[in-house]
C-alpha cells in the first residue's frame, strides 16, 4: 500500500493541501474545527510527515546537539529531558554529547564537531574561555547556558545572584549566622558558583553580617561525594555550621549524610539549602529545600532561540530593503524564572541552645 501523501489527507477532510501543511506545521491561524478534522484524517490514514524530504528541502539535517559537562549530574539529565520533549515537537533529533567540563571538547561542540552534522548547539560550558566564545563566528547557531556570557551569542539562564541571596535571606530569617557555602568560589571569575556566592555576601551584608571566607568551602566537583567529604572536614577542624547553603543538590545531600555521621539534627541544629530541585532531594529525609530553576522553560526559550538562528542561517540572503525585518536581532540574554521550595532541611528550623 503506498504512503499516504499530503494530498491524500486533503481530499479525506475535504480542504486544500496548504490547509493540511498548515495544520502540520502548528500554524495559530487554523480554526479548532479545521484542526480536529484534519487530525482525524491524518490518524484515519496514518499519515506521517517526510522529515527527511523537509530536511532536505530547508537544507537542514534536523538535528541539533545538546552539550552538557555531566549527564550523571541529575540536573543535566533532567534539563536534557525538557530539550529533548521540546524539539521532539518541532520534529526535532536531539544528539546528546558529553564534554566532561574539556575545552577542547566545548570548543568542538562550537565547531559543530567538525561536521555539518547538526543544525545548531545548545552549550552548558564549564571550561571555556571568553576569547573562545569571541573567536566563534561561523556556523552552527549556537545558545549558550549558565553563567559565561558573551555578546556574540544567545544565552539562558536564571538570576543565580538572586537565588543566592533570596537563598541566604531565608536562612537568615530563621536565625541563623553562622552559614557554610560549600561549593562558593570567590575568586573573581565568571561562574555559576562565583554568580551565587556573590548572592550569598550581598544577603550577608544586607543584614550587617560580616563575610568570613572561613565558612566559603570550594570543592573540586559537584557531586554528592564532595558534598560529604568537604563537610566532613569543616567540621573535623571544629567549625560549627548553623546553616548550609550548598550550590547544587548533589552537594547538600552529601552535606546531609555527613552532618548525620557528626550527631547533628536536621534542621533543628543545621539548616541546609540547595539548588537545582532534583528528584533526589524530594525524597531524601529531611527533603531538601532549594531554589528550583523553572528547568522547562530553559529548555523552551533555549530551543526557541536556537530555532530562530537556524532559520536565520538557512534562508535566503536579504535584498538590501529587506536588513531589517524580524529575527535579525542581536544575541539575546534571557533570564528565565526561579523559586524557593521549602521543605524539611529548613521547615521549622529554629534553633537551640547549646552545641552538638
Amino acid at each position: 500500500m503506498a504512503r499516504p501523501r499530503i494530498k491524500d489527507v486533503a481530499r479525506h477532510a475535504g480542504v486544500s493541501e496548504k490547509t493540511v501543511s498548515n495544520v502540520l506545521n502548528d500554524y495559530v491561524h487554523v480554526s479548532d474545527r479545521t484542526r480536529r478534522v484534519v487530525q482525524e484524517a491524518i490518524d484515519h490514514l496514518g499519515y506521517r510527515i517526510n522529515l527527511a524530504g523537509r530536511h532536505l528541502r530547508s537544507g537542514r539535517t534536523g538535528i541539533i546537539a545538546l552539550v552538557v559537562p555531566e549527564l550523571d549530574v541529575p540536573y543535566f539529565a533532567e534539563l536534557a529531558r525538557h530539550v529533548v520533549r521540546e524539539a521532539e515537537r518541532r520534529s526535532l533529533t536531539v544528539l546528546i554529547h558529553q564534554s566532561g567540563a574539556d575545552r577542547e571538547k566545548e570548543k568542538a561542540a562550537l565547531a559543530g564537531f567538525g561536521s555539518d552534522f547538526v543544525d545548531g548547539v545548545i552549550l552548558s560550558p564549564l571550561a571555556l574561555a571568553p576569547e573562545d566564545l569571541h573567536a566563534h563566528s561561523g556556523p552552527p547557531p549556537t545558545v549558550l547556558l549558565g553563567e559565561l556570557l558573551t555578546d556574540g551569542a544567545d544565552h539562558v539562564a536564571i538570576d543565580n545572584e538572586l537565588a543566592a541571596r533570596e537563598a541566604t535571606e531565608h536562612l537568615l530569617a530563621l536565625g541563623r549566622r553562622r552559614i557554610l557555602t560549600v561549593g562558593g568560589r570567590d575568586d573573581g571569575c565568571v561562574g555559576t558558583a562565583q554568580a551565587r556566592t556573590r548572592g550569598y555576601r550581598a544577603a550577608l551584608a544586607g543584614a550587617g553580617i560580616a563575610y568570613d571566607p572561613a565558612l566559603l568551602l570550594p570543592v573540586e566537583a559537584f557531586h554528592m561525594s564532595d558534598g560529604a567529604a568537604a563537610v566532613r572536614r569543616v567540621l573535623d577542624e571544629g567549625v560549627r555550621p548553623d546553616a548550609l547553603l550548598c550550590l547544587n543538590d548533589q552537594l547538600a545531600l552529601g552535606a546531609l549524610r555527613a552532618l548525620r555521621g557528626y550527631g547533628a539534627r536536621v534542621p533543628e541544629d543545621v539548616a541546609v539549602v540547595g539548588f537545582d530541585d532534583v528528584e533526589g532531594g524530594r525524597f531524601s529525609a529531611p527533603s531538601l529545600s532549594t531554589v528550583a530553576p523553572d528547568k522547562e522553560a530553559i529548555a523552551r526559550v533555549a530551543v526557541d532561540l536556537l530555532l530562530r538562528r537556524i532559520d536565520e542561517a538557512t534562508r535566503p540572503e536579504p535584498r538590501p530593503d529587506d536588513l531589517g525585518r524580524p529575527g535579525s536581532v542581536s544575541p539575546q540574554d534571557r533570564v528565565v524564572a526561579h523559586r524557593l521550595v521549602l521543605r524539611e532541611s529548613t521547615e521549622g528550623a529554629g534553633g537551640r541552645d547549646g552545641e552538638w
